[in-house]
């Protein structure tokens, strides 16, 4: 199984996996009657969940914004408008549950989680060498967000959330065989 930090550790450059100090409270939901999804607190998993979850799909979004920049295939451009629905769904179950954006003012390219970051970089670098293998980080993006949506799912008891994750589990899977269509396999 894969996951972000997985691939973290298998690039070729050392990535500190230390995650920034965050203190983690109790969050409510804030939905009408705090019947939205399951009510009640988040656990310290379901926050990590969202908050990784919000910019692995902006990693996705920003990967293919900037592939589709250097080659042109229309697959980067559609794709990514995509992940920009995916990333709103993520951002109202931020908002739902009083949760700050992690993502929120960062351009394309810049992440507050350092894993995401590097990854960034090595996917931007790995794809700038030829059309083919920008496909190829097409695919690895797309295994790696199946990966970390099932481990989150697994995480939570919240209704909305693991609709959320389910229907983002379900168009990635669509972008995986997209991207699998586009190198011949």
């Amino acid at each position: 199984v894969l996951s972000l930090s997985m691939l973290a550790l298998s690039t070729p450059i050392f990535v500190q996996t230390a995650q920034a100090a965050q203190p983690v409270t109790a969050v409510y939901m804030q939905g009408p009657g705090g019947g939205c999804g399951g009510g009640g607190q988040l656990t310290p998993a379901e926050i990590e969940g969202l908050l990784y979850m919000r910019e692995e799909e902006k990693l996705a979004r920003d990967v293919y914004l900037t592939l589709y920049g250097k080659w042109r295939l229309a697959i980067f451009s559609i794709i990514s408008s995509s992940e920009v629905t995916h990333m709103t769904r993520i951002k109202d179950l931020l908002d739902r549950y009083g949760l700050a954006d992690p993502a929120a003012g960062k351009p394309v390219g810049v992440f507050t989680n350092p894993v995401i970051q590097q990854l960034y970089n090595d996917l931007i670098l790995r794809g700038s060498q030829s059309s083919t293998e920008a496909l190829r980080v097409g695919v690895t993006i797309e295994e790696v967000d199946i990966a970390d949506l099932q481990k989150y799912l697994a995480l939570t008891n919240k209704t909305d959330i693991k609709n959320v994750y389910t229907n983002l589990k379900s168009a990635s899977y669509n972008h995986l065989r997209a991207f699998n269509t586009q190198l011949g396999q």
